[in-house]
């Protein structure tokens, strides 16, 4: 069985990641609260997709709360989120956050970028997303396994829409044909840079299926503009209407997770504020809204737990890359 679980790991982290975060002060509220004055969030990806839709629900419930005065979303698409990690690299603002998750970690390897995810100072997980494989509504396929032996049977002419190369729709695709002895060689998977173009492609019938979170096909879904064929995570969402992969009878399991981290060069006090920040953000209210707007997870993890998830999850990626051949 292939299962990436995006849930707390409990192993001994390299040395090369920040560890040991202490939350410091205890303001009453506002933006004293956090000693923060303005903050940047970068989205690593164009509009649209996970990514962007974090920072903004980031962005509104920091600014609802009242914790800092000035919150700027900004957008750095390319590369599963590689370009962004590198425009992080060369940040010298300490109050300052990129989203990352599941994507990048499978980004970063598969395109051998030279900075990495160790490069960055982790601050928080923050939530976590099952999958969902899609096709548009007058496609043919009903079932997940319709799907799957088109493609063994066309190979390259059947295509699967997602987010960059390496990310987590590219790896559970991939997990989809090992699940049923399927050669890599004939996964056609086009990836796009945000949510939007993938959504796009799949409305137009550029493609004939699609793989994103769950979040970001749900609305297309519900009005009937595409069909759900499956999730992949544990547990059935009732309103698709759709069994999960296990329930499909493929073995196979994932779950997306989002995150937050700063620049490497910034001084332990400034990671100090930055956790104790959007420690006060997942404690809101406004937050606690837009988890259950959004049909998110609550996986809120900080400091040194957090450090040694991120570890024990990039050993995991880079194994599962080499086993279905994403990566040598």
């Amino acid at each position: 069985m292939s299962t990436i679980h995006a849930r707390g790991a409990r192993t001994v982290a390299a040395a090369t990641i920040a560890v040991g975060l202490a939350l410091a002060g205890c303001g009453a509220s506002g933006s004293s609260s956090s000693s923060l004055a303005k903050l940047e969030i970068m989205a690593p990806a164009d509009p649209g997709g996970g990514w962007d839709q974090t920072a903004r629900a980031m962005q509104a419930s920091i600014t609802a709360a009242d914790l800092v005065k000035s919150v700027q979303v900004s957008n750095v698409g390319g590369a599963g989120g590689t370009v962004g990690l590198q425009k992080l690299a060369n940040e010298k603002s300490e109050s300052y956050l990129m989203i990352t998750g599941l994507v990048m970690v499978g980004a970063v390897e598969s395109n051998g970028v030279d900075k990495r995810l160790e490069d960055a100072t982790p601050i928080a997980r923050l939530t976590a997303e099952d999958e969902v494989i899609v096709v548009p509504a007058e496609s043919p396929y009903q079932k997940v396994d319709d799907l799957l032996a088109d493609i063994a049977a066309k190979g390259q002419g059947v295509s699967i829409a997602g987010g960059s190369a390496g990310g987590t729709d590219h790896i559970l695709a991939a997990m989809m044909l090992k699940a049923k002895s399927i050669e890599p060689s004939k996964l056609n998977y086009v990836a796009f840079s945000g949510g939007g173009e993938s959504l796009a492609a799949l409305l137009g019938n550029k493609v004939n299926a699609g793989i994103s979170g769950v979040g970001e096909y749900s609305e297309q879904i519900k009005s009937g503009k595409l069909r759900a064929l499956a999730t992949s995570g544990p547990n059935e969402h009732a309103d698709l209407k759709a069994p999960t992969l296990k329930g499909a009878g493929l073995a196979v399991e994932l779950i997306n997770w989002r995150g937050v981290v700063a620049p490497g060069s910034i001084s332990v006090a400034a990671k100090d504020k930055l956790v104790k920040l959007v420690t006060e953000m997942h404690d809101s209210e406004a937050w606690k809204a837009e988890l259950a707007k959004k049909g998110w997870t609550d996986t809120f993890l900080t400091g040194h737990d957090f450090s040694k998830f991120l570890t024990t999850e990039i050993n995991t990626i880079q194994t599962t890359l080499k086993e279905i051949g994403l990566v040598k």
